[in-house]
Formats: structure tokens, sequence, C-alpha cells
């Protein structure tokens, strides 16, 4: 859809799950989840729902995709090893290669601006379930614990200038500055009992996912998309019908 939620187009047509979009840097491709092939696979497409291609081809869970900032490559997740682990593959699905191996979930992986480094959340130093975001270089080496939480912490996040990562923390959005001593210094930007957020590539807007309202009737939860300045202001609602909306994502 536009930025204003006009024009709401859909691109994906079959009995499958489809999920987790997320765009190419160039904005010509799309990257996201689907079940089509019975279980989940990391799929890429147009931008208009042409050339629907399984890029992962694993009989494991794989998800979350993330492109990287020059488009060649894919982070991502997969079970496929046991654990829930990162994986890295290039963006045709070739050389699809395991940058964390742990006895824990490690999930949600996002790349720096400069491609170098990864930011992700693992339980792997507190019970099960229990997560903090976490470090590495982009071939999986230096993985380092950045959090230090009684919260949960969930979708981190690089500024563009890749000095600050932004999460969510028990439905507040927080930022932390890589370079301070100080990590558990972080500015709240906006609260809500939201489940996803997404931040404009030059961190002007948000958009997150409002839910909690009952469908008259039906008694189902009703997830809406509603986008905001980062100060709160110029609220917009873009989903307005009686479905869910969830993981929006923006256009670079």
């Amino acid at each position: 859809m536009n930025i204003d939620g006009s024009e709401q187009t859909r691109l994906t047509n079959n009995s499958a799950n489809d999920s987790e979009p997320c765009f190419s840097p160039d904005g010509n491709k799309i990257a996201f989840k689907s079940d089509h092939d019975g279980n989940r696979e990391i799929y890429v497409m147009n931008i208009d729902g042409s050339e629907q291609t399984n890029l992962t081809n694993n009989p494991a869970a794989d998800f979350a995709p993330n492109f990287s900032p020059d488009g060649t490559k894919i982070a991502f997740n997969s079970r496929r090893d046991e654990n829930t682990e990162i994986y890295i593959m290039n963006a045709d699905g070739s050389e699809q290669t395991r940058v964390t191996n742990n006895p824990a979930v490690d999930y949600g992986p996002c790349f720096s601006p400069d491609g170098t480094k990864i930011t992700f959340i693992s339980d792997r130093d507190r019970n099960r379930g229990y997560f903090e975001i976490y470090i590495m270089n982009a071939d999986g080496s230096e993985q380092t614990r950045l959090t230090y939480n009684s919260n949960r912490v969930d979708s981190p996040c690089f500024s563009p200038d890749g000095s600050k990562i932004a999460f969510d923390s028990s439905g507040s959005i927080r930022v932390m500055n890589l370079d301070s001593s100080e990590l558990e210094n972080f500015i709240g930007l906006y609260s809500n009992d939201m489940p996803y957020y997404c931040l404009s590539p030059d961190w002007s807007k948000i958009a997150v996912v409002r839910g909690g309202e009952a469908e008259p009737g039906i008694g189902i939860l009703i997830f809406t998309i509603d986008a905001y300045n980062l100060d709160g202001s110029d609220k917009a609602s873009l989903t307005k019908n009686p479905a869910s909306g969830s993981s929006p994502c923006f256009s670079p």
C-alpha cells in the first residue's frame, strides 16, 4: 500500500500463509515467509507479486528474512539443525550458511547499514523464552550480548548511521547507543502494547500493530496498522477493514 494506506494491493494468492515481507534495498523485490510447499520457506518475488520463487527449499522451517544493505545476501532463521539458528544465503538462495550455533533460540537477524554486523535476539544466557539483544559480525564471529534486562525484548534494528539499535521492550520502543558504556541508558520513543513495529529507513516514522479490539459478534481480536512520527504526532490509521494487519515493512 501507499504510506497513507491507500491502494492496498494483494500480491500473493494461494491457500498458504504468507507473512514477514521484507523489501530489497533497491525496492524491486520482496522476500517473505510462506508455507505454500507444506512447511515454512523463504520466498522472493517482484514487487508486483510476479515470479514467486522458493529460495530455501528445505524440509525444516525457514523464516524471518532480512536483506543485506547491498541486496546480495539474505539473513534468515532456520530450524533445520534442531534449534532456531541464524543463516545467511545469497539473494538467489545459494550458499546457505549457518552463522550461529547454540542450544538456544537465536532469532530476528537484522543487518547494520554497512552490512558488516548483524543484531538479533537470543535466550542462550537466560531461561528459555527470556531474550536479550546480541550483535555479531556478519560471518558469525564475535557474538556479543548487549542488553541485561528483566523486560521482554524483541525486534532489534539499526539506526541509519549504525550507531544505535532500536528494539521493543515490553511494549515500548527504545533506543540504545552502541558506543555507550551505559548499555541500560535507553530512550523511550513510544509506548504501546503492539506485538510488531517497523521504523522508516530514515527513522522519521514508525508503523505499529495495534491490537486488542474484538470484532463485534465474532469475539476475534483484530489488529490494525497505524503510523506516527517518532514524537507521536500525525497519527494515521492505515488499515481500516475487518481483518487483522501484521508485520509492516517500509519500502526503501
